[in-house]
Order: C-alpha cells, then sequence, then structure tokens
C-alpha cells in the first residue's frame, strides 16, 4: 500500500513542504530512506520503529520504502520522524488518508512515543500557510512559535498516539491561538541595560542617538576605561521598536539555528549579538558543510558589536563587506546556493593603539610608532569607509563622573529615535528594500538628500580638505539627513552638514 504525508523541512531561514511516500511491499522486512536524506534522517527507522511499538501499534512486517520529495533537495534533521511514522500507520491502515490532506506535520519521535520539539517550525510553519495547508501538527514544545502565523491551525501534540487520535478524528483538540500584540506589550522594554545607566559623554551618546535614528555603522575609538562597551551593550535599547514584520523575520533565524529561546515564541526585542575576536568567517558570516547562519544573520534587524575590533583576523572583517552593502549574505555550494538576511547595525570598538593608552592625558602610552602603526593597518580602508560614523570616546575623570546626574533612559530617547523613523519610513514609501537612511543608494541620496547653496559648499570644501571618498560624501549626506530628522526639518541645513562631516574625521588619524 501506499500513502502520501506532508511533511516540512527548513532550507537555511526559509520553510519548504517535503512530500513523504510510504510504500509497503511484499519482501524481507526492511526499511529504506530515498531522496537525499543525510545522517539524522536516515536515523530515523530506529526511532520510527520503536516509538510506532511503544504507541501500543503493530509495525508492519513488510519491506518499506520511504521517499522524500522532492529528491534533489538535502533532507537534514529529526523533524521527520512524526509524517514517516504517520506515512507507516496510514499505509497499514491504521490511519484514514484522506484526513492527512491538507496536512503538515513535523516533530522528532522519542522511543517511548513522545514528540520532541525541533528547530525552524517557524519557517515551516510560513510555508505551510504559503501552500495553502489547513493544518499543521507540530510538537507542544513548538505550538506557540508556529501560532504566530495567521491562516493555519496549528496542533500540539505531545505522543505519536494523540496524533493519530487527532487526525482519526477520535479526540478533539483545540488549535493554539497567540496574540502577538500582548507578546509586544509583555517583553517590549524587558532590556537589561538602559542608556542612563551612562554618566557624561554626551558626544558619543548623541553619536550613537544619530546612530540608532538613521541605521548608521560606529566606530568607537577611545583608551580603555572610557565606557565604549558599555554604550555599544546600550544600543539596542535605543533602536526603533520592532515591527511585527521584523519580530517575524528576526525570530525565523533564531528558529531556524535552534537559538530561540524557551519561553519566547516571538523575539519582540532588537538581537544583540557581540561575538569573540577568534570568531571563524563561517561563524560570522555562516556556513558550514550544511550552511546555517552566521552571527551576521543572527544579528538581522538589531546590533553586531566586534570588540577589540583590529583583534579580529584581517581575513574575518574583509568578509564583512559585502553583507554591509548588500544586507544579505549569499553561501554557494556546488549543490545549492542559500541567501541569509543580514540587515544589521555594526558597532565595533577599538583602542587607539595596542597598549591602549595613546593620547590618554594620565598614563603614557608605550607603543612605538612602527607599532601604532602595524596595529591600525590591521583595518583596511574599504572596511573603514562603510562605517558611516567614527567617534572619538574621551576618557571621563571620576571626579565628573560622580558629580554628572542621571543621563536620559533609553525609552525617551528611543521616542526621538521612533519619530526619526516615522518620517524615513514616509519619505521611503514604495521604495522597496529601503527602510532607513543607511541604506539608501546614491541615486535616493540625489532624490531625497538636496542641499542649499551654502550647505552643499561647506560640504564641498570639507571634502576636498580632508580628502575623502565618494562613498564617503554619501555616507555624510545620509547622516546630515539623519540630523535633520531628529530635529524635524525637512531638508539638512548647514549645522546638519557640519555635525555630519565631524563623524568622519577620525578615519585619517586611523
Amino acid at each position: 500500500m501506499l500513502a502520501k504525508v506532508i511533511g516540512c523541512s527548513v532550507t537555511g531561514v526559509e520553510g519548504l513542504l517535503v512530500q513523504v511516500e510510504v510504500d509497503l511491499a511484499q519482501g524481507l522486512p526492511s526499511f529504506s530512506t530515498v531522496g537525499l536524506a543525510e545522517g539524522a534522517v536516515r536515523e530515523a527507522k530506529d526511532r520510527v520503529r520503536a516509538a510506532i511499538k511503544n504507541a501500543g501499534y503493530s509495525f508492519p512486517q513488510h519491506r518499506i520504502t520511504v521517499n522524500l520529495a522532492p529528491a534533489a533537495v538535502k533532507k537534514e534533521g529529526t523533524g521527520y520522524d512524526l509524517p514517516m511514522a504517520m506515512g507507516i500507520l496510514a499505509a497499514s491502515g491504521l490511519v484514514d488518508g484522506s484526513r492527512l490532506e491538507r496536512t503538515a506535520m513535523a516533530g522528532e519521535l522519542s522511543l517511548d512515543g513522545s514528540v520532541r520539539p525541533v528547530p525552524g517550525v517557524l519557517p515551516m510553519a510560513l510555508a505551510a500557510c504559503r501552500e495553502g495547508m489547513d493544518r499543521l501538527l507540530v510538537p507542544a514544545g513548538n505550538a506557540a512559535e508556529a501560532a504566530i502565523v495567521r491562516g493555519i491551525d496549528v496542533y500540539p501534540v505531545e505522543r505519536l498516539d494523540q496524533a493519530v487520535e487527532l487526525l482519526a478524528g477520535r479526540i478533539a483538540l483545540a488549535p493554539v491561538l497567540l496574540d502577538p500584540a500582548e507578546l509586544f506589550a509583555r517583553h517590549r522594554d524587558r532590556y537589561p541595560v538602559d542608556f542612563a545607566d551612562i554618566k557624561g559623554q554626551e558626544y558619543a551618546k548623541r553619536a550613537m542617538e544619530i546612530a540608532a535614528a538613521g541605521g548608521h555603522n560606529v566606530l568607537l575609538t577611545g583608551v580603555p576605561g572610557t565606557g565604549k562597551t558599555m554604550m555599544a551593550r546600550r544600543l539596542a535599547t535605543i533602536l526603533p521598536d520592532l515591527t511585527l514584520e521584523e519580530a517575524i523575520e528576526t525570530t525565523k533565524v533564531f528558529s531556524s539555528a535552534g537559538l530561540l529561546p524557551e519561553q519566547e515564541p516571538l523575539l519582540v526585542t532588537r538581537p544583540f549579538r557581540a561575538p569573540h575576536h577568534t570568531v571563524s568567517d563561517a561563524g560570522l558570516i555562516g556556513g558550514g558543510q550544511v550552511p546555517r547562519p552566521g552571527e551576521v544573520s543572527l544579528a538581522h534587524n538589531g546590533v553586531l558589536f566586534l570588540d577589540e575590533l583590529p583583534e579580529f583576523k584581517k581575513h574575518v572583517l574583509e568578509v564583512l563587506r559585502q553583507p554591509l552593502e548588500d544586507g544579505t549574505v549569499t553561501i554557494a555550494r556546488a549543490s545549492s546556493s542559500l541567501r541569509f538576511p543580514a540587515r544589521f547595525m555594526m558597532v565595533a570598538a577599538m583602542n587607539p593603539c595596542p597598549c591602549g593608552f595613546l593620547g590618554d592625558r594620565i598614563r603614557p602610552c608605550t607603543c612605538t610608532p612602527l607599532q601604532v602603526q602595524r596595529y591600525r593597518s590591521r583595518l583596511s580602508g574599504p572596511l573603514l569607509d562603510r562605517i558611516d560614523m567614527h567617534v572619538e570616546v574621551p576618557p571621563v575623570a571620576v571626579q565628573e563622573m560622580l558629580g554628572q546626574p542621571e543621563g536620559e533612559p533609553s525609552a525617551v530617547i528611543r521616542q526621538r529615535v521612533n519619530q526619526a523613523r516615522s518620517r524615513q519610513r514616509q519619505r521611503f514609501a514604495g521604495t522597496a528594500g529601503i527602510h532607513c537612511n543607511a541604506q539608501m543608494s546614491a541615486r535616493e541620496v540625489k532624490k531625497f538628500c538636496r542641499l542649499d547653496p551654502a550647505s552643499a559648499d561647506l560640504l564641498g570644501q570639507s571634502i576636498a580638505r580632508l580628502g575623502l571618498s565618494a562613498r564617503a560624501y554619501h555616507r555624510i549626506l545620509k547622516i546630515a539627513l539623519t540630523i535633520a530628522d531628529l530635529a524635524g526639518a525637512a531638508m539638512p541645513d548647514q549645522s546638519h552638514v557640519a555635525e555630519a562631516i565631524q563623524y568622519r574625521r577620525l578615519q585619517f588619524d586611523i
């Protein structure tokens, strides 16, 4: 007998429906799986056999062939266990095959018949809804994550026999309902840090607010202990609130990587990723034998923080150039090519020299000029040119810091950032792929950022005096437009351009 069940898979961060075809034929008892099944999928036969027996059903003594279609796509993971078992039971006549139509399912089976959670359920649910499925059976631990998707009924199953009884119509099980608005209201301000913790450093905090308002990349330079890391870790708290679409995009990446936190079916706060400087290029960008999302994709719609930037391997930093420009990462293999989202804000921090105290008023620098030059040459010019804002963070005296009042809380700053982003959404309405000023191309800069004669003359003189590149010229215009958005102005004026220029000067001291 032949039975067909709709299973679910994930390729990259996108869901894919897989037809699980089960054939029971006469012959010596055997169990074979075809259709480019990798190790965990081939091992499913032992889990499925034990789960069916321990759930109280008879395992058929036939020649069993399981085909996973489309056969040209590699099949990875343990999510095929449940559809395989259901296909075997349907082919044996224990489940009505007609009730399997327009029903997708995924889940790992334990030997006792219980259904365990699997990664990537949110992309699977989106794919099932897109393909017109009516029902989706998932492990109970993944049900809330899948219920975020509207237009499909999500049923949580804890055991194999429960799934069989549900499809046979012998038990009633209510689909899981989840209100994303409730999750946003409950968790939106759940950040462990706040900008109010930072005292002093008004210039640097102003730069971080501008960066958050326009989505600009930032390089913080200063001696140790000036608060570079402290500010970077709080940047996510002043970024604009996530929209539901952005939250689903971010959650898809974490779900596919198996990193979605428990009890958080939807990520409603901006991600913050801070990889160590020993990270490999595959760990940062993504890849591996089975391509997985890297840190740049896990920072999608959030912040990627690179502390001690010159300590990263040079070839690792160079692979950042393409995602910084395009907002995506393409992992090409001989058999396939996968694309991962990587639209993030990069914040980097570095010391001015190897010992860290060049320019410090108290502690003398012990580095030779050659050591300083070698240290700074670890960062290539093209990479620095792609960082919008270069901010020097000076040291703050302890006495001055103790006398400072508490700074503005993140919620107040985020309100101003939200207002600036609202102006940008109106500006780019109808322009595909652009959500903030930093994402503008040269064409959009020319269209949306028109300077008056005085401002254009100031910028032209500064470009000539500082020897800036054409890319730096456009980035200054983007920063000036963000400053104008924060001020509520329609177009940048001379003061906005002057402030934007000062965020590019540090590049030429490095």
